[in-house]
């Protein structure tokens, strides 16, 4: 590489870097209620400011040999591997999507877009999955804020970067008349759940009014993420998984059944017929559109495999955290690559499980953090996929 590259390797791990001490804050924050901008950074041990040279990302840390300066409070390793693994995924892309053949596609004129997208898809994964691990949660917040991120980026990307080459090499999501036409029904259905929902006419999956059902962290984090209340044995007893199961069908019946009843009418109301395709296809619309439809899918094979799971074995199998994960995934790399990463998760997870299993009598596993593995894998491997799976989905 030139210079000029190297210079730019150095400002973005150093700005990676920086951004994983804000993700540290975000992990220690966030599920515990805090404000993540007041106060300023400080020690949880004597609760005294930390200074400015005292908060240099990985300098500090090895500095202060892990010690608060004033009170001798051990840091936690967190913070240090957070910042480094931040630091190193930042530059590790740029080099792996600018400077090697890997991603090909990307080589174009706006690819620097997807890169900024993915950048902020996957700092919002760091957070989730970290605070998966400690505290067996997602803060669905996180995962909102990835959502957003995808749903502006997918409208606004056909000016930056060619239609075309969106298109043709799955840079970015983009629905088909079909597909878009899907997005908007199941979003009408989501919105038609909800509203049964604060009504009352349906009834939440594992209801947390009772104090039982609380998961205590230090605040009482909620975030719906039931399935990691498995390390509070009273979750077991308190509920009949598959009744609450099919609460979340009933949940889920407006949304597929409005998402249907939109494909049909794009297809057979004659008005509608002529006006959608070319509604559809105009490029923000279709990227917009392909974000939703993306959310929706992400969302869709987590939940579907939660709901059999649980029917199956009378056990809440997996989170719906993990269902919002996905979905933001989703909404970022599209339906197809949302659904190949989470056919690749399983390989993470498998090596972990066992380990668990075997040497901390753990049955239940964070699955987040394998999501998020799998997430990274597929758009690592993005072209590859591409050039070998592409024929069927365009052929």
């Amino acid at each position: 590489m030139a210079i000029i590259d190297w210079i730019w390797c150095v400002f973005i791990f150093a700005f990676g870097c920086c951004i994983g001490s804000f993700l540290n804050v975000v992990i220690y924050r966030l599920p515990r209620e805090k404000s993540l901008v007041h106060p300023g950074s400080y020690c949880p041990g004597c609760g005294k400011h930390i200074r400015w040279y005292d908060n240099i990302p990985l300098v500090s840390w090895l500095v202060l040999r892990a010690k608060c300066r004033n009170c001798k409070t051990s840091i936690s390793p967190r913070y240090f591997i957070i910042e480094l693994l931040t630091g190193l995924i930042f530059i590790g892309l740029y080099v792996l999507y600018f400077h090697t053949s890997l991603r090909d596609t990307l080589k174009v004129e706006g690819g620097w877009f997807v890169y900024l997208l993915h950048l902020i898809m996957l700092a919002g994964f760091i957070a989730a999955s970290a605070i998966d691990l400690e505290l067996w949660i997602i803060p669905l917040s996180i995962c909102w804020f990835v959502t957003v991120a995808g749903f502006v980026s997918s409208a606004v990307g056909p000016y930056i970067v060619h239609p075309l080459l969106i298109k043709a090499y799955w840079l970015l999501p983009r629905a088909s008349p079909a597909s878009g036409a899907m997005a908007v029904g199941a979003a009408i259905g989501l919105a038609v759940s909800w509203i049964l929902l604060l009504t009352g006419l349906l009834k939440r999956s594992y209801d947390a009014d009772t104090e039982s059902n609380q998961i205590v962290v230090a605040n009482e984090v909620e975030s719906r993420n039931h399935s990691k209340n498995q390390f509070d044995g009273s979750a077991d007893m308190q509920f009949n998984h598959r009744i609450e199961t099919c609460k979340e069908i009933v949940f889920l019946l407006p949304i597929v059944g409005l998402a249907l009843a939109a494909l049909w009418c794009s297809k057979n109301i004659p008005i509608v017929r002529s006006l959608w395709p070319e509604f559809s296809q105009n490029p923000a619309v279709a990227g917009f559109l392909g974000s939703v439809w993306g959310y929706f899918v992400g969302c869709a094979v987590v939940w579907i495999t939660r709901i059999l799971g649980t029917l199956a074995f009378g056990r809440e199998a997996m989170g719906l955290g993990d269902v919002h994960l996905m979905g933001a995934a989703g909404a970022v790399v599209g339906p197809i690559l949302v659904v190949l990463a989470f056919f690749v998760a399983p390989f993470f997870g498998l090596g972990w499980a066992v380990f668990q299993m075997f040497f901390r009598k753990i049955r239940q596993i964070p699955y987040g953090p394998f999501l998020s593995l799998g997430v990274l894998t597929v758009m690592i491997f993005h072209d590859w996929v591409l050039n070998r799976f592409a024929f069927i989905f365009f052929s």
